[in-house]
């Protein structure tokens, strides 16, 4: 079974767009894929600004994201883009960083005046970073995502949405892994 890594981009300890990526990555866990979540925060920051590849946190983050075979990218808006956090560490990638792999962008924000934000800020990086294939993402409202004295939780109606994307992404990953293996038995059956 494929295996998968969310990769969060916010600074906040608290935050929305993680509690989106861990419905996404229990939804998929049920699934039966194997899921891994990576915060880009918890990462050493004077390491990740100065791209230095070689530090054992940065070193395990970057296998992490080369041994997926799918990845989630989750972040919140900043400034109608993809968080500075996130392109931090997208940055330390190397060109094909993303090359045969299946995609699910997600974006969180206070309006929907940024909803766009996955099609003309982080699509574009995904594809030159070599995606192979970037599934319908999903833009989830900040008032969508409840938190109170219980565990956080998102609104049912937005939840089945992003319920359709993730399954959808699941389909995609299903699909390459099935292509994967008919390719790899084809070649070791040729004389």
């Amino acid at each position: 079974m494929p295996q998968l890594l969310a990769i969060t981009g916010s600074p906040s300890a608290h935050s929305r767009t993680a509690v989106v990526a861990d419905r996404v990555l229990r939804r998929l866990s049920h699934s039966g894929f194997e899921t891994a979540h990576l915060a880009v925060r918890e990462l050493p920051a004077a390491e990740l600004l100065s791209a230095r590849r070689g530090e054992p946190e940065i070193s395990r983050a970057l296998a992490a994201v080369a041994e997926a075979d799918g990845i989630v990218i989750a972040t919140p808006v900043y400034k109608a883009s993809y968080t500075g956090l996130l392109k931090a560490f997208l940055d330390l990638l190397p060109q094909d960083g993303l090359g045969g792999k299946t995609v699910l962008p997600l974006v969180t924000g206070g309006s929907l005046a940024h909803v766009l934000t996955i099609d003309y800020a982080l699509r574009p990086v995904l594809a030159a970073l070599g995606a192979r294939h970037v599934t319908g993402g999903r833009f989830v409202l900040d008032s969508s995502v409840e938190r109170g004295s219980g565990p956080d939780r998102l609104r049912p109606e937005v939840e089945l949405d992003l319920f359709q994307a993730v399954d959808e992404f699941a389909d995609a990953l299903r699909a390459a892994d099935a292509t994967a293996l008919t390719t790899t038995t084809a070649l070791t059956a040729a004389p």
